[in-house]
């Protein structure tokens, strides 16, 4: 129970990655609310967490969702003590056909909603609260088709550095995680055709010195380290959950 009495925060945290944080949360104690997008995943992720947390339809793009957010969470719990900062959009092209709207897209819900995630809940968040960003390995690797997402990856891998400079008189502090390829649902939406889609997960296998996919509860149980007090002397760090794939 490393997170008993704690309150807990995940945008994103309806599907994938998000969830399974959620789920390894309450696991280890933790009071949790999540927010997301989609209706329908939202009611699914209130059925696999439990009346107990609080689940809120929010787009972190639009600004004024995630004051929503906060009122709701205020009015719930009390102060906040980890934030995880996940929320995330993939649109995978050639820098051809890249146009201003999939460059705004990402850009928005990426760097721009996980930045004032941020900002917005420091009146909240608890001195010595925990707060980590979900980035990728993409950020540290030249992956074709991968320009903007990968660019609005490494602004989380730099906020991490910088928001902890300003955050640190106040004992919070901002980690990151990066997971490489983990067997979540992003696969399926990234448009690649059925009959192409085993063929693309096997390239991204093989990249891994692994040779396999990294599972959600292996990322889940790296982001309960950095929001634990186990990790209380490390601020401004990224772990890679990636089998090797950037390292080795």
């Amino acid at each position: 129970m490393k997170l008993k009495d704690k309150v807990a925060v995940i945008t994103g945290g309806n599907s994938g990655i998000g969830l399974g944080i959620a789920e390894e949360f309450k696991r280890q104690g933790a009071s949790i609310a999540i927010c997301g997008r989609d209706k329908k995943t939202l009611d699914v992720a209130q059925m696999q967490l439990g009346k107990d947390a609080l689940v809120v339809q929010a787009d972190v793009a639009c600004l004024p969702n995630i004051d929503h957010l906060y009122k709701r969470v205020t009015e719930r719990f009390d102060k906040i003590d980890i934030l995880i900062v996940n929320a995330g959009l993939a649109i995978f092209q050639p820098l051809e056909q890249v146009d201003e709207a999939t460059f705004d897209a990402q850009v928005d819900v990426n760097f721009k909603g996980a930045y004032f995630t941020l900002q917005k809940a420091l009146p909240y968040l608890n001195d010595g609260a925990s707060v980590v960003l979900i980035s990728s390995v993409a950020q540290s690797k030249g992956i074709a088709t991968m320009s903007v997402y990968s660019a609005t990856k490494a602004a989380l891998r730099s906020m991490a550095r910088t928001l902890s400079a300003d955050l640190t008189p106040r004992g919070i502090r901002v980690n990151v995680i990066s997971p490489g390829p983990i067997e979540t649902p992003i696969f399926e939406k990234l448009g690649i055709p059925p009959e192409q889609l085993d063929g693309a997960k096997e390239a991204f296998r093989q990249m891994v010195p692994l040779k396999r996919f990294g599972t959600i509860d292996e990322v889940a149980k790296a982001t309960l380290f950095l929001a634990s007090a186990d990790s209380s002397f490390i601020v401004g760090e990224e772990i890679q959950v990636d089998g090797g794939l950037v390292n080795l």
